[in-house]
């Protein structure tokens, strides 16, 4: 059994708004370690099916094999004492376990990438990224480009009428707004009911 209770292990957070490039860079930081050939594993949550069952796929089609689960808990079955990088997307849907698991996984020398939501469409923060946030070394907050006047954007504008702090849904659902433009009151005149239960029942998302 390989020992690596040393100081290699640490905590990445890229987090933001949606469409702000957060599995991408979550993507192509993976990619990296695959050709420093290191050992890998790349998680994401089951509800997460937009692109693929089974890849983390970003909005401009960059994916990466991953593995899918319910929980974070999940995560320790999986990370053996040869793995160096693990990668999580869409960490907000993971459970209030997922800061726990990170640090453990760190203490244990272990490069930890985790990709994720920091508001919902209401601007509150969504647990657990903001503890996660709390305990890591490295963050990067990216920001998207709002969809009403084009300047940088860190909010998530749900332009279907539903009070759901969870829909997932992609571009059909939901807009990148700047702090000025955003509106939690806000909804779509151009969804019907029927489109509604449609985005909700199929389950595509990156969304609060």
């Amino acid at each position: 059994m390989t020992d690596r209770h040393d100081d290699s292990g640490w905590i990445e957070v890229i987090c933001g708004s949606m469409f702000s490039g957060k599995s991408e860079e979550l993507i192509r930081r993976l990619r990296r370690a695959k050709i420093a050939k290191q050992r890998l594993v790349a998680f994401k949550p089951r509800i997460d099916d937009r692109y693929d069952d089974e890849d983390i796929v970003s909005h401009d089609d960059r994916r990466v094999e991953s593995i899918r689960i319910d929980d974070a808990r999940e995560i320790l079955d999986y990370v053996g004492d040869d793995v160096q990088v693990v990668g999580i997307d869409e960490g907000q849907f993971l459970g209030s376990g997922l800061p726990t698991v990170c640090e453990e996984l760190a203490g244990r020398g272990v490069r930890v990438i985790v990709a994720g939501l920091d508001q919902d469409y209401l601007g509150r923060p969504f647990e657990p990224m903001p503890t996660l946030l709390a305990v890591a070394e490295y963050i990067t907050k990216t920001l998207a480009v709002c969809m009403k006047c084009g300047k940088p954007a860190n909010r998530t504008q749900r332009i279907i009428p539903s009070r759901e702090r969870v829909v997932v849904g992609a571009s059909g659902a939901y807009e990148a707004r700047c702090r000025h433009c955003w509106n939690p009151d806000e909804v779509s005149e151009h969804e019907s009911d029927e489109n509604v239960t449609e985005v909700e029942r199929k389950g595509v998302t990156d969304g609060p």
